[in-house]
């Protein structure tokens, strides 16, 4: 079994890793479109016998170009890369994006990267991917550049779901911005999860019997606030269902910052300083403010008989979903 290689500083690849299969695209969510796209490089790697790769770029060029707005990442880095190693690629490399790589030329990025770094084979993307300064490298370019220079090329058209929609990126993070987590499952292939370390909190959970494993989120992240069923993963693969608010605790506080409390069932223990994984499985509610804390109980309860009740009859998407999310 080859060792799963994340290149995120420009060094040179390894002699294994080159000739392969280069899938290229920033895969934000790695989403089904994004999906049809990766499994065409695998199964073409597979065939000639040949490793897959990723080429992705970091960070989002839109946060460069914009850094006043930030993108909400769907996929942050080390997310992004473990479920492209999952999906059985050798290895992703992470091209750092700046202002001064933009203004290369679509020939120098052809002629740097494709053929004097990773060597490329063959290159497979979406059907509208463009490089170069001012996006002068399009699909008839790429085809030329691997008919002058001894690679195939493969693109690979829109994927559309079954009501016959393009799947996209942007359309994934307004259905979270709404709370509807569901839809958005169905649109990644996955159930939506973040990743962030346990940190402490007020504790009023623990003196409510409800303790929880607080996570502080980019301020990027446009989740709807509420309260949301969900799976907590720990660092060791074990997995917990739970209950987690999202959102700055009207309840308790008048001006948090936006945090992810999650209560897990049937746990005790110590998580703080654990960097630990939620996967959102269903909206329950949106936050409330409650006259009191025994108000707030009575709730509580009931969305952990809710989230109970969602969770026992969850079944994995697809393989994706099987290893992140069960």
């Amino acid at each position: 079994m080859t060792v799963f290689h994340r290149n995120e500083t420009k060094q040179p690849l390894p002699e294994f890793l080159r000739g392969g299969v280069i899938a290229i695209g920033n895969f934000d969510g790695v989403h089904r479109g994004h999906q049809a796209v990766l499994q065409r490089a695998l199964d073409l790697a597979t065939e000639r016998g040949i490793p897959a790769l990723v080429l992705t770029f970091e960070p989002h060029p839109r946060t460069v170009f914009r850094p006043e707005r930030p993108v909400f990442r769907l996929t942050p880095a080390p997310l992004k890369a473990r479920i492209l190693e999952g999906m059985g690629f050798s290895a992703v490399i992470e091209y750092p994006f700046d202002r001064s790589f933009s203004e290369i030329s679509a020939h120098d990025f052809i002629r740097t990267i494709l053929l004097d770094w990773l060597h490329a084979s063959e290159v497979v993307t979406g059907f509208d991917f463009h490089f170069g300064k001012g996006r002068e490298g399009g699909p008839a370019f790429l085809m030329a550049a691997g008919q002058d220079n001894g690679f195939g090329v493969t693109l690979v058209d829109a994927f559309r779901d079954e009501n016959a929609s393009v799947i996209s990126s942007s359309f994934i993070r307004k259905l979270l911005g709404d709370g509807a987590v569901v839809e958005a499952a169905g649109q990644l292939g996955y159930h939506y999860t973040v990743e962030a370390e346990v940190i402490g909190g007020q504790q009023l959970g623990r003196t409510l019997g409800y303790p929880t494993a607080n996570m502080q989120l980019p301020p990027e992240v446009e989740l709807r606030n509420g309260i949301y069923a969900v799976r907590f993963r720990r660092p060791d693969g074990s997995l917990h269902d739970g209950v987690a608010s999202y959102g700055r605790r009207p309840t308790v506080t008048s001006n948090g910052a936006p945090l992810l409390e999650t209560f897990l069932f049937d746990f005790s223990g110590d998580l703080y300083g654990e960097v630990s994984a939620v996967s959102f499985f269903g909206h329950l509610r949106d936050e409330l403010k409650f006259d009191g804390l025994d108000a707030l109980v009575v709730q509580m309860k009931r969305d952990e008989e809710e989230a109970r009740a969602l969770l026992s009859g969850v079944k994995p998407l697809g393989l994706i979903d099987q290893r992140l999310c069960f």
